[in-house]
């Protein structure tokens, strides 16, 4: 069973979106601030990690750029999950080093692909 560190502040957001990827057969991890999200990352090596951009302590970007320049971060795929939806945001959540992107509030069967993608998973 795949593991997906939930890195998001919001507990309405955290809580909604953990339990409907455990239906999904996901085990989720949840941090709440970015640098929570790095330490989770370094202990216990997720699988992929969805990344709300607007975070306490470390914001997203920054979470993002740390860990793919670190050379035991780097593999682990990246969604940022954002509220912010203009065109230019997609890039920017790219450049800082996501794998993804996908805004708020969640569609779960598009995040659901975009997860399956960057794990490899095929129905």
């Amino acid at each position: 069973m795949p593991t997906i560190l939930l890195v998001e502040d919001n507990e309405m957001n955290r809580d909604m979106l953990s339990r409907r990827l455990k239906r999904k057969g996901y085990e989720v991890l949840l941090a709440i601030d970015g640098q929570q999200g790095i330490d989770m990352c370094l202990s216990v090596r997720p699988d992929l990690m969805l990344l709300d951009m607007s975070l306490p302590v470390k914001d997203g970007w920054q979470v993002a750029r740390e860990m793919k320049a670190s050379e035991s971060l780097q593999a682990i795929p990246i969604i940022a999950l954002t509220a912010h939806a203009m065109a230019d945001d997609r890039q920017r959540a790219l450049l800082a080093g996501c794998d993804d992107y996908d805004t708020k509030p969640v569609d779960l069967p598009r995040l659901l692909g975009k997860i399956e993608h960057l794990l490899g998973v095929s129905e």
